[in-house]
């Protein structure tokens, strides 16, 4: 990766880019089943109405991968179509996600699902893809897989990529330049050489996965990269350019509220590792506007937060039985 303005650009960042960035290609399949041996790896696909997607993603990786992967789990986030249904047939083993753990009161949110994974998963590695990738390519997983197998010190890889948008081969990825790219520079400079910073697309050890808490709304993937930064050092971190990736784009206000979960879990992780000393407590209500018939129509939702604490501290019950395979 090149820098301009690299005189800007801390050292530590420079010289971690250059240790820590690699591309798919670098990752052929082949090649990491021979470097897996014992290492088990476990797919996790958070899905919510996937169901247009989440087949295809599941066949892929269940075809071109079986040397590699050892199961892959689909976390049903409460669907209101066959996005289960699909998901089976197509061989994945599905859990609903109110039914793992059930003795806790179900939470909502992505990271709401994605931590309820390590408890019915068993593989050593997770790789996390998002189940509304278009045009999947089973890359998007080896390319995360590579750094994690090649060298016992990474412990976390995030996935970078070119994201079209409206027919242009870039502009997607609008919360990351807007909201989360500027947070972390201003808060976080040594993550930012992070391509992606809220990429759906990650990987990491179980062993670091569970000893840090989970975001439940979209704020995980901030919450986690700062999170695994800080128990494991930048140096354990890692990149991996996995070229395109398609993907449905949500409306302005959908945006809207990640960005104000994302504020919202950047407010927590500044208070917790006192960089903030509070004097009030953000609100968690975020008030938007429609143009209706008959002028401006007031829309208000919740954009609160939750989070979870560690897996390592939760006593998880044996998982009970999935649907399909």
């Amino acid at each position: 990766m090149g820098w301009t303005g690299e005189d800007c650009v801390p050292a530590e960042v420079r010289a971690w880019t250059r240790r820590r960035s690699s591309r798919a290609a670098d990752w052929p399949a082949r090649a990491l089943a021979e470097a897996k041996g014992d290492t088990t790896v476990s797919v996790v696909l958070p899905a919510r109405d996937e169901r247009e997607t989440v087949g295809d993603i599941v066949r892929v990786i269940r075809g071109e991968l079986a040397a590699l992967v050892d199961e892959v789990v689909v976390i049903d986030s409460r669907s209101t179509d066959d996005t289960a249904a699909v998901a089976a047939r197509a061989g994945a083993r599905v859990h609903a996600q109110d039914d793992i753990l059930p003795h806790l009161e179900p939470l909502g949110g992505k990271g709401e699902a994605l931590w309820k994974s390590l408890a019915v998963t068993e593989g050593d590695i997770l790789a996390f893809v998002d189940a509304d990738i278009r045009n999947f390519r089973s890359e998007l997983v080896t390319g995360l897989l590579g750094p994690l197998l090649s060298d016992p010190g990474v412990v976390y890889v995030k996935g970078c990529y070119d994201r079209p948008l409206g027919g242009s081969p870039t502009g997607g990825g609008r919360v990351t330049e807007l909201v989360a790219r500027p947070l972390i520079n201003l808060h976080w400079p040594q993550l930012s050489g992070f391509v992606q910073p809220l990429a759906g697309e990650y990987a990491g050890r179980r062993s670091a996965l569970e000893r840090v808490p989970f975001i439940t709304g979209y704020g995980v993937e901030l919450g986690l990269l700062v999170d695994l930064a800080e128990l494991a050092g930048l140096d354990a971190l890692a990149q991996v350019d996995l070229g395109v990736r398609e993907h449905s784009h949500q409306s302005t206000e959908a945006l809207g509220a990640m960005a104000a979960q994302i504020m919202l879990a950047a407010w927590s992780r500044l208070e917790r590792q006192g960089k903030i000393q509070a004097v009030h407590r953000p609100g968690s209500r975020l008030t938007q506007f429609r143009r209706g018939e008959h002028g401006h129509e007031v829309v208000v939702q919740d954009v609160s937060i939750a989070e979870r604490p560690p897996m390592s501290t939760v006593r998880a019950p044996r998982p009970g039985r999935a649907t399909g395979r």
